[in-house]
């Protein structure tokens, strides 16, 4: 059965974006006279870039037909092993791109004092390259050049926690990054070579729609592939017990490296669980279901506790999300189309949310020189801002409601409870930790008598940051109707490749 249908793009949108961002990094790493001019040169191609976004979604993309692949665009790249450079979105690869292009500028507009006038080009040509690399791999519609994608996506990380970071561990983090990264990247390998021998070959031979009703394979050798590639992807996510390179990198990380690793390119896990392991391997998938929910609350408690435990903010921020996407893979095994929509919007929510997080505690860190969360106290009476929008942005990630959190994870809990109420249940034990690990740290950082240091609150340029961030946040917390118009078809397609076991047979019983 054809899993999408194709619309092709009528101008070449997505490949105009991404050159578009290859070619001003490039610019701006190789044109000495741009070089004193980094910032504002990048934050302008960034605004360019997400303008042409913009215009290619509401020129060329069809939200009444979410679910199909659009603005498409295929053309042959290597013939001899069936290789093509194809692009292309549905809904939930929109809403990704679209998270993508708003935190980029964001980002280099909150980094613009982060990193030295000597080391400020670089930084800001690894920030396009890595935003061309990302949109990429949200629009790749054939599995090898994912790959491709997917591991060089490593190299802009690596350099820009190595020689950009500000700890005096960065070197070590960056090298746990990459270990970790390659070794998902070489067990994922195995993978795709795999997909291509047991799949129809020939030209659009690893186009992942052709894939997805060709493979011809025993269950058993569809598990060991389907693990190949969620192995690859449970490192990215990053879920329990695969995640420990994460707090380590951001705590060493820039606030807007940690953003971006964080905000969106972790997001590449979750997607590629729904993007690709389940059209591809349905019946493994469903299998292997009951396991991965088991590790994904493992991920929601141990993520939270370790949170609790944290001494240092970005460390903090970083288990945070490791509770964060435990949500987002219960609600995409769940075999819910609920807990799946669920589990997209958080996606997105959780990027804005965090982003949040890791800039103001990034600001924190340039006023205090120190992200020790014993370095502070009563703070809130010399940075009132930095404090005001750190309890928002830890609101917006607990899911307090109004805030970007509270419909994802809502409609994961509620998706995920109809057809397994055990699951839904111990996972909320997660939502009770968020509180403490939200509201413990910011009473020890920001409450008590006002300390002997002379600072200023966040500037003009700060409050334009954490102000962007906040919008969105309550945007998708009031009205968050016109992103799930846009994902609620793909969650329909996805979720039913998920056998939901034995609550679902009942209440389909229950209703004959």
């Amino acid at each position: 059965m054809q899993l999408h249908t194709v619309s092709e793009a009528s101008f070449p949108w997505l490949t105009t974006i991404i050159l578009l961002a290859v070619v001003s990094a490039i610019v701006l790493w190789l044109v000495k006279p741009l070089r004193t001019q980094a910032r504002p040169i990048a934050l302008g191609l960034s605004l360019v870039i997400a303008a042409a976004y913009v215009v290619a979604f509401v020129s060329e993309f069809d939200v009444a037909n979410a679910g199909a692949i659009q603005i498409a665009e295929t053309y042959t790249w290597i013939p001899q092993i069936g290789v093509s450079l194809a692009w292309g979105i549905n809904g939930m690869g929109a809403v990704m791109i679209a998270l993508s292009v708003f935190l980029v500028p964001v980002v280099i507009l909150a980094s613009w004092d982060e990193i030295d006038d000597e080391r400020a080009a670089g930084y800001m040509a690894w920030i396009l390259f890595l935003e061309a690399i990302i949109i990429g791999l949200f629009a790749a519609r054939d599995l090898f050049v994912f790959y491709v994608l997917f591991e060089l996506m490593i190299l802009p990380i690596f350099f820009m926690i190595g020689r950009y970071g500000k700890g005096a561990n960065r070197s070590k983090a960056a090298m746990k990054f990459l270990i970790y990264s390659l070794l998902g990247g070489l067990i994922m390998l195995v993978g795709v070579i795999a997909v291509y021998a047991y799949g129809p070959g020939g030209a659009g031979g690893f186009m992942i729609d052709n894939l997805a009703t060709g493979l011809q394979v025993s269950s058993g050798t569809q598990m060991w592939i389907f693990l190949s590639f969620f192995i690859a992807f449970a490192i990215k996510a990053p879920m329990w017990p695969v995640h420990t390179w994460l707090p380590d990198a951001t705590e060493e990380a820039p606030a807007g490296t940690s953003t971006l690793l964080v905000g969106i390119l972790d997001k590449l896990g979750t997607f590629g669980m729904i993007a690709i392991c389940l059209p591809l391997f349905p019946a493994a998938a469903s299998d292997a279901a009951g396991v991965i929910m088991v590790a994904a609350i493992i991920s929601i408690i141990w993520g939270a506790f370790m949170a609790i435990a944290s001494k240092n903010l970005m460390r903090l921020v970083a288990y945070t999300s490791v509770s964060h996407f435990g949500f987002m893979v219960l609600g995409i095994f769940s075999g819910s189309e609920l807990a799946m929509a669920g589990a997209i919007l958080y996606m997105v929510a959780h990027g804005v949310g965090t982003a949040g997080l890791f800039l103001a505690v990034g600001f924190l860190g340039e006023r205090g020189k120190s992200h020790m969360i014993a370095d502070y106290g009563g703070w809130q009476r010399v940075t009132p801002l930095v404090a005001g929008f750190f309890m928002l942005s830890g609101f917006a990630t607990i899911a307090l409601p109004g805030l970007s959190g509270f419909i994802p994870e809502f409609m994961v809990l509620m998706g995920t409870y109809k057809v397994n109420a055990a699951a839904a249940l111990v996972a909320v034990i997660g939502v009770v930790l968020a509180s403490i690990y939200i509201l413990l740290p910011y009473q020890r950082v920001f409450t008590g008598p006002r300390p002997e240091v002379e600072v200023k609150d966040l500037g003009g340029r700060e409050k334009t940051v954490m102000g962007a961030l906040v919008a969105a946040m309550l945007v998708l917390g009031f009205y968050p109707a016109p992103a799930l118009d846009v994902i609620n078809p793909v969650a329909e397609q996805y979720a039913s490749h998920i056998d939901a076991g034995p609550a679902d047979a009942s209440a389909e019983g229950s209703t004959k």
